[in-house]
């Protein structure tokens, strides 16, 4: 419970918005259609929002290819904007954590996550708290602030 008013208003400032799909191609576009929604929603700058649109489309994407489990298993993805932060992150239920490495010019695949660390302004890992599986994040300034 907020101690005082200020701490009141600062909950009330968080947006949050969590979508569960199924392990399948279909869903990396529908995770984009969602996340332009809801920017929309937020009123999001296009900048920002194509930028978040792009990088989710990487994580989600790892999400479906690399993540061995039954296909059954579903990815949930979270969108959260807080005092000028907009959080996207990917959980899906494959234990293994993403490695960052530079593709060569002739690998096919690999340019995704450079992609992610480069255009974020933060991103992480991490093993699911409670569960089984990893949770990939990114975020980006949304109050226009270097």
């Amino acid at each position: 419970m907020p101690k005082d008013r200020d701490d009141a208003e600062a909950i009330e400032d968080i947006q949050d918005v969590e979508w569960h799909l199924p392990r399948h191609a279909r869903s990396v576009g529908r995770a984009r259609t969602l996340l332009r929604d809801q920017a929309t929603t937020w009123k999001l700058p296009d900048e920002l929002t194509e930028t978040a649109v792009l990088l989710l489309s990487e994580l989600m994407t790892n999400a479906y290819r690399h993540a061995k489990v039954s296909p059954g298993r579903e990815i949930w993805t979270r969108c959260t904007l807080n005092a000028g932060h907009f959080c996207v992150s990917v959980t899906d239920a494959n234990d293994t954590l993403p490695t960052l490495h530079e593709a060569t010019p002739d690998d096919e695949s690999g340019r995704g996550l450079p992609l992610v660390a480069t255009l974020a302004d933060d991103w992480g890992s991490e093993p699911r708290t409670g569960g089984i599986g990893k949770t990939v994040w990114f975020t980006l300034r949304s109050d226009g602030q270097p």
